[in-house]
């Protein structure tokens, strides 16, 4: 690896340690000051700009001003891990949705000998809190318990005042553990069914969408480890777009346009429909498709756009409604 990519990677961990510093200087006021004057403490933490919610013109100030100004009770269902499930299964079908193992108050009740060798267990009421069981004879048990609940206890409105999360139910869900298995050659004549999912983890396919419109979208890969992670931003026409997120590498040559792609951009119309923004996620997985969730505040609004002139090309899509 060269230095230069070296110096790039260690950048961007760098970054991400910051981040959450900055997350760490502002969440104590989470509970105290109103609203609007903690988004502006939040924005100006986190991007070093002031927010401007009279005027807002950039894509993360009009998602700041999504969050005071856009309250639908729909909404709450929509970020619900569990309630959303439904929701969705209702509009495209049940066979679009990754199997529930089953859903429980207390992470006490469950019962891990009813549960498959592998599974993921989630709490449905943040953003985040996610535990991967892979083989169950290894599975840490305590560990799983002490981040399911940590997660349970947080009411994640309070981190970025995004208002849909605000009233979810904290449940833990258990869901299937999904692997997409692709067919690789290796060198000579000898071939090979590698498990991409286990290796690199699902590839996520994020729509960007405004009212109801799709626009561009972002492939991401292994979320789950931040030095490793790819996130490229993608035409609907499987281009790359002219912009990146400064926080997290790209994929150096962009994978193959899914089989699936139109498919996921009728149904990101469908669910997005009526919506000024919201980010729609799905899965093409052993080439089927599943749904993932609705993301209203991308990055929590503060995403950080490199060249930064793109965070106002984008929020020219982003049309916001009347306020009486």
């Amino acid at each position: 690896m060269s230095l230069e990519k070296k110096t790039v990677i260690i950048q961007r961990i760098l970054t991400n340690k910051i981040w959450r510093r900055k997350y760490a200087l502002v969440s104590p006021f989470g509970r105290i000051l109103p609203d609007s004057v903690y988004l502006k403490l939040l924005f100006k933490t986190m991007t070093g700009k002031e927010l401007s919610l009279k005027n807002p013109q950039t894509f993360s100030e009009k998602l700041q001003w999504l969050k005071l100004h856009d309250r639908k009770p729909i909404y709450t269902t929509m970020v619900d891990k569990y309630m959303v499930k439904k929701y969705v299964a209702e509009i495209l079908g049940d066979e679009y949705i990754i199997p529930t193992l089953g859903v429980w108050d207390r992470f006490d009740d469950i019962n891990f000998d009813e549960l498959p060798e592998q599974f993921v267990l989630k709490s449905t009421n943040d953003s985040g809190t996610i535990v991967i069981c892979k083989d169950k004879s290894k599975f840490n048990i305590a560990e799983a318990k002490r981040r399911i609940e940590y997660g349970l206890k947080r009411n994640y409105y309070y981190n970025g005042r995004e208002w849909p999360y605000k009233n979810v139910k904290p449940r833990i869900i258990a869901e299937k553990y999904m692997l997409d298995e692709i067919q690789t050659v290796e060198v000579g004549e000898k071939t090979k069914i590698q498990r991409e999912g286990e290796q690199l983890g699902l590839k996520d396919y994020k729509f960007y969408c405004f009212n109801g419109e799709p626009k561009f979208l972002y492939l991401s890969q292994g979320l789950d480890n931040h030095s490793t992670a790819k996130i490229s931003y993608v035409t609907l026409e499987w281009k790359r777009e002219r912009f990146h997120r400064l926080d997290f590498a790209e994929f150096e040559t962009l994978p193959n346009e899914p089989k699936n792609l139109s498919k996921m951009i009728e149904f990101a119309k469908t669910l997005s429909e009526g919506i000024p923004f919201v980010r729609v996620d799905f899965y093409d997985i052993n080439q089927n498709i599943y749904f993932g969730e609705m993301t209203f505040y991308p990055g929590g609004g503060c995403t950080l756009f490199e060249p930064e002139e793109y965070d106002l090309e984008i929020g020219k899509l982003l049309r916001l409604p009347t306020v009486k």
